[in-house]
């Protein structure tokens, strides 16, 4: 992976189906500066407890030095609150 953090926002994600094992969602996230698309699975997201992220919300991420069109280590930046999260 490159050391360069990439900030970016989540334009879009393909339900279940879409991993390797059938069972993971894919993500794209927009790279704020260069408006390139990169993809990344669940299992990027680096947060404690349930690993989610929703269509436009602001996330962090490296990419991988192996596939430049992929997003790893990727973080959410704007957590709702508890109460807007589970309406």
């Amino acid at each position: 992976m490159t050391g360069e953090q990439r900030f970016g926002y989540i334009v879009d994600r393909m339900p279940l189906g879409s991993g390797q094992s059938g069972r993971q969602g894919t993500y794209i996230v927009r790279d704020a500066d260069t408006n390139v698309h990169h993809s990344f699975m669940y299992a990027d997201i680096v947060t404690e407890g349930f690993r989610t992220i929703r269509t436009g919300e602001r996330v962090r991420f490296l990419i991988d030095a192996d596939d430049p069109e992929r997003a790893c280590y990727v973080i959410r930046l704007d957590l709702p609150d508890v109460e807007d999260y589970y309406r």
